[in-house]
């Protein structure tokens, strides 16, 4: 067997060791509140995947008790370069949290249709004019990204902050809610009470397409109500058996997309409920807790940040600097794998 090149090797051992710390962050995810916790945090730094936001989380915790930063949360990260053109610079004996980023490559073909006719180019290697280009994910590398609080440099403006009074629902949410609803092909349908729709806050009714939500409840609780049916919407239709296997999973999908939507708002989320991780985690079989942890909240990410991105309402900071530009720093386009997961499938009717 051919040894690893001594770059390549290290470059694993990193990735491995990063798995290990991800496993058990998600293996402490325990209780109802420790689940909401992780979402909250999620919606605030929703630009990363669900497992970097977990091991920004942890890192941060734990350079908190050994006094290397000033705050318990994180405020804004980024990596060493991109704090470099913000005109910060990490200080002297400051770590970055290490993250799992993607690996891309361009490759080329001129018969696209066949798998095997792709090749992968060189650095600076342009295609010959018969060939299609691609950018396709190839791998994983260990990457850094460090706080506001680990650097110095130039001030960063601070955008200010959705604030709300007890009861009261951000402007626009509802009515942004609701377009994407009826976008989906659902009609809204307005209840003066619980005892309309079973006693329950909302339904969503796949045979009928309709959703409903009762109106005797606050504005917070109405907006609320409505992003978890919109859960239902995008995450548990009838062609998604698994939702009708595991009931359980699907509410704590919408219950979770919620959170998310909430919270991206300055939204408290303290009531909304979730139950102990393992009665739902350990429900799917040939699968382990932490698999369907992950995968669950990779979903309600997904979904979450997706109706995040069509409203045009005032939100709270998504985790990234303000002014940070991406796209700039960069010449490589980050791409998704190539199929994404399928999501679970529902019962006909969903309430909550």
């Amino acid at each position: 067997m051919r040894a690893q090149p001594r770059g390549v090797a290290s470059r694993e051992e990193k990735l491995d060791a990063l798995q290990q710390k991800l496993a058990e962050s998600v293996g402490n995810l325990v209780t109802g509140d420790d689940w909401k916790r992780a979402m909250e945090f999620a919606a605030r730094f929703r630009t990363r995947s669900f497992n970097n936001t977990l091991l920004i989380h942890v890192q941060h915790a734990a350079a908190f008790q050994e006094g290397r930063v000033p705050e318990p949360a994180p405020s804004y990260v980024a990596g060493f370069k991109q704090w470099l053109s913000l005109g910060r610079h990490v200080m002297k004996g400051q770590s970055g949290y290490a993250i799992v980023a993607p690996v891309t490559a361009r490759l080329a073909s001129s018969t696209p249709a066949s798998a095997e006719s792709w090749r992968r180019l060189g650095k600076g290697e342009t295609a010959k004019p018969c060939e299609v280009v691609r950018t396709r994910l190839v791998g994983l590398r260990p990457a850094y990204v460090w706080d506001l609080s680990q650097t110095n440099g130039d001030p960063v403006p601070d955008p200010p902050r959705p604030v709300l009074l007890q009861g009261q629902a951000p402007a626009g949410l509802w009515d942004g809610l609701a377009d994407q609803i009826t976008s989906h092909g659902f009609d809204l349908r307005l209840v003066s009470h619980a005892d309309a729709i079973g006693g329950a806050n909302g339904l969503t009714d796949y045979t009928t397409r309709d959703v409903s939500v009762r109106m005797d409840m606050d504005d917070a609780a109405q907006v609320k109500t409505l992003a978890h049916e919109l859960g239902h919407v995008m995450l548990h239709g009838p062609d998604n058996a698994d939702a009708a296997m595991h009931r359980g999973i699907a509410e704590v999908e919408a219950e979770s997309v919620a959170l998310m939507v909430g919270a991206g708002h300055g939204l408290a989320t303290d009531d909304y409920t979730v139950p102990y991780v393992a009665t739902w985690a350990g429900s799917v079989p040939g699968r382990s807790p932490i698999e369907v942890v992950q995968s669950t909240a990779e979903r309600v990410r997904g979904a979450a940040v997706t109706i995040l991105d069509r409203l045009e309402t005032r939100r709270i900071g998504n985790g990234d600097p303000p002014g940070l530009d991406r796209e700039a720093l960069t010449s490589r386009r980050s791409v998704a794998p190539a199929r994404a997961p399928a999501p679970p499938q529902p019962s006909e009717v969903l309430g909550r």
